[in-house]
């Protein structure tokens, strides 16, 4: 089947003389969307920025099957296409609020949190406009800290973290919690480790992954909420692990992790289920990525849900 993603091609297009002249592909090369602090854009499998959306300091964003490109920043969210022309935004509501992310749905649609005095996830239309509402319990006016990484589900429902409530609640389209994980494991030292939930992604398993942001863990959940995997910086030498926030399962099933709070060093690393680092990137600080091509080819599977 014919691919429209423009900007892998581009990737692929790029690294075809590697492959001419003998690249070794035992050594793992990734290329991926950043959104982050410094630098929001796609970075190529040789380090290099292949595309920069000109604004820093996004949450979240994807590079969409149509190739164009859907960025959130804290008080926007836009959809580019191939030429750089927005084709699709939303603005939060109140200028109090923030966006925490945007996801474009199977039916066109986009989901987007807003926190604020009244947190809630929207599904917004081609056109920007609100046609769903769904109201969050997040247990804090602490706007910043009231939730981030959410995800629709395929029942309908959305996962969603909430920071400090230590917990990673479902949500039914009406605004129902159905289910909640709390992450502030006695194991862990309670609350005071800050076992705070950032991203959570839904696995085919079943299995829920949860990032612990200032608590410095990524654990995968079972359907009860029990750490079925996990690793912390016990686990590496270096401290790899500093303010976890975005997180990607591959179809590999490695893990690839934000290591959003390294000032120096390691931004983005992938681990595999022996909890060896296989690949890892130093360049510009990571809030949220998306793994986009391995050694050339186009990442199968759905790597986010």
């Amino acid at each position: 089947m014919k691919k429209n993603l423009i900007v892998l091609e581009i990737c692929l297009l790029t690294f075809l003389p590697f492959a001419l002249f003998g690249q070794d592909t035992s050594e793992i090369k990734h290329s991926f969307f950043i959104a982050g602090p410094q630098f929001t854009g796609i970075i190529g499998e040789a380090g290099e920025e292949i595309w920069d959306s000109g604004k820093p300091k996004a949450r979240d964003g994807y590079v969409l099957e149509n190739g164009n490109i859907l960025i959130c920043w804290a008080d926007e969210a836009k959809e580019f296409d191939s030429k750089k022309e927005i084709i699709f935004s939303y603005k939060r509501a109140e200028e109090s609020m923030e966006l925490g992310t945007a996801v474009r749905l199977e039916n066109g649609n986009t989901m987007i949190t807003e926190s604020g005095t009244e947190p809630r996830i929207v599904e917004v239309d081609t056109k920007g406009e609100v046609v769903k509402s769904i109201p969050l319990v997040p247990k804090t006016d602490n706007i910043h800290m009231q939730t981030r990484m959410a995800r629709k589900l395929e029942n309908g429902n959305y996962l969603v973290p909430h920071l400090l409530a230590f917990a990673v609640k479902e949500y039914t389209p009406e605004g129902k919690i159905v289910n909640s994980f709390s992450t502030d494991f006695e194991d862990f030292g309670g609350r005071e480790a800050k076992t705070w939930p950032f991203t959570a992604i839904r696995l085919e398993s079943g299995n829920t992954l949860v990032t612990l942001t200032n608590g410095n863990r990524v654990v995968e959940l079972d359907s009860d909420g029990n750490i079925v995997w996990m690793i912390s910086n016990s686990d590496f030498e270096g401290d790899p692990l500093a303010d976890p926030c975005g997180a990607q399962r591959l179809p590999n099933d490695n893990t690839v992790i934000a290591s959003y709070g390294q000032k120096e060093g390691v931004k983005l690393f992938e681990v595999d289920r022996d909890k060896n680092i296989v690949w890892s990137y130093s360049g510009h600080n990571v809030h949220h990525f998306q793994i986009l091509t391995t050694n050339g080819k186009p990442l199968k599977g759905t790597p986010l849900k």
